[in-house]
């Protein structure tokens, strides 16, 4: 539990340290091209989130972490990132209203309310689809490398 806290909230806390860069410091304009990198980060912190964590896992079973056991704590790091990022964002949208998510599309049809839960949706079970594909990959990697006498 303690690996999945800690790098769980690792990937949350680059989250949040662009969100404060991106909309607070330096604005990015939501039409900017550069609003894809967003995604792109996310993806590579949660990558080797999971990765480390892993690695962090095997070290403490004493390099008899199996598949299983390394695809469950990469799947709980990631339910961690993505409660601690929904929760971010919900508090976010509390203090600051709506304005960063009103450049949705489907801001302009839909109250705002939907917007909000369809957005936070859409990060927690991303999140926990794309975690549980990474930790799926990473522990076939790792398990198959020790295997291989790697």
């Amino acid at each position: 539990m303690r690996i999945a806290l800690k790098y769980g909230l690792l990937i949350t806390l680059v989250v949040v340290v662009w969100v404060v860069v991106a909309r607070f410091l330096f604005p990015i304009d939501p039409k900017s091209s550069l609003n894809v990198l967003a995604p792109v980060i996310f993806n590579v912190a949660e990558v080797l989130a999971i990765l480390f964590g892993i690695r962090a896992r095997q070290r403490e079973s004493r390099d008899e972490l199996n598949f299983k056991e390394g695809t469950k704590t990469g799947l709980s790091i990631a339910f961690v990132y993505a409660l601690s990022s929904c929760l971010f964002f919900l508090l976010l949208f509390v203090l600051v209203g709506s304005k960063l998510i009103a450049p949705e599309p489907m801001a302009q049809t839909r109250p705002m309310w939907q917007v909000a839960l369809l957005a936070y949706a859409g990060l927690f079970f991303g999140a926990l689809i794309f975690g549980l594909i990474y930790s799926t990959i990473i522990s076939f990697v790792l398990v198959r490398r020790r295997s291989l006498g790697h």
